[in-house]
């Protein structure tokens, strides 16, 4: 009951890098070009503000610094690192920069989590590289300095994000959506004056732009958050960082759907890969022990025994 529990709560947590993986896809067909702050910001702020109105709660105590905390790894920081490189990169292969990041939750969680670090988990980080690698690496794939350290500075900050989230766990008495709408509005929040410093506004916004914010904000934000922050409370940290890698599975589908990109053999390798990498990293209920025969049946069983024997 507990297995089926846990690969529910991981079908349910995987919509999230389903979504992130169009992130790619929309910066680069909708949304103004170099201006990742500015996309950082309307990602976060206006979703963690109706999160925030909506739940009508605020952070008490210790809950202050540990929301700017989070609100920084998970959101801020990580928003910008994001579309840092997505501008700078193909979309593959800064997937692939920021693939690292299981193995970053494998090394934190056995440091502040005390997780054991299982071969199995190894392994997994291997192949699930491995696959995203065969996945997004064409032969034309430029590699840009920028775009690479975002990528995995990324990767660093969401991992952290994702494993102080599980040692930190929720607040008694707060829901999730406000949860997920403080960190949102801390990391808008923080974006909001390092982007109207470094970039400014844009002289002009098209309808176009409008709806890639809209779905960025609405659908890549706010639900794909809070989904996302259900599972890392529900799921072991490195579970839930290796659902991230429908992340590029998603950006390189999309990729062939909508711009008629080709898939190789390979990439369909690469992708079957991932998927197998994303199996292997899945709970697994251990296996229950055979109840032992009771060696002092006590004088009620005896005697029942006794009797049963008699009628026999």
């Amino acid at each position: 009951m507990k297995g089926s529990r846990s690969l529910g709560d991981s079908a349910l947590t995987v919509l999230a890098p389903v979504v992130w993986g169009s992130t790619y896809l929309v910066t680069t067909e909708f949304l103004p070009e170099g201006r990742p702050l500015l996309s950082s910001l309307l990602r976060a702020l206006p979703a963690g503000l109706i999160l925030v109105l909506i739940g009508r709660v605020l952070p008490k105590g210790i809950w202050w610094w540990r929301a700017l905390v989070l609100g920084v790894l998970n959101i801020g920081a990580f928003f910008y690192l994001l579309f840092v490189a997505a501008y700078h990169l193909p979309g593959g292969v800064a997937a692939l920069v920021m693939a690292i990041q299981p193995m970053i939750v494998l090394l934190l969680g056995a440091a502040l989590l005390k997780e054991r670090i299982r071969r199995m988990h190894v392994a997994a980080c291997a192949l699930g590289t491995a696959g995203v690698g065969l996945l997004v690496l064409q032969p034309n794939a430029g590699l840009n300095a920028t775009g690479v350290i975002a990528g995995l500075l990324g990767a660093l900050s969401m991992a952290s994000g994702i494993v102080l989230t599980k040692r930190w766990g929720r607040p008694e008495g707060v829901g999730l959506l406000s949860f997920t709408g403080w960190q949102l509005t801390v990391g808008g929040l923080v974006l909001l004056p390092v982007t109207l410093i470094g970039e400014g506004l844009p002289g002009e916004i098209t309808a176009e732009n409008l709806w890639g914010f809209a779905y960025l904000g609405i659908i890549g934000a706010l639900v794909a958050y809070a989904i996302w922050f259900r599972g890392v409370q529900r799921l072991p940290a490195l579970t839930v960082s290796f659902l991230s890698f429908g992340s590029p599975l998603t950006a390189t589908l999309l990729g062939w759907f909508v711009l008629d990109q080709s898939l190789s053999p390979l990439q369909i390798l690469g992708a079957l890969t991932v998927i197998a990498s994303v199996a292997l990293a899945q709970p697994r209920q251990p296996k229950q022990p055979e109840p032992e025969p009771d060696p002092d049946p006590g004088p009620e069983r005896a005697a029942a025994t006794s009797r049963e024997s008699v009628k026999a």
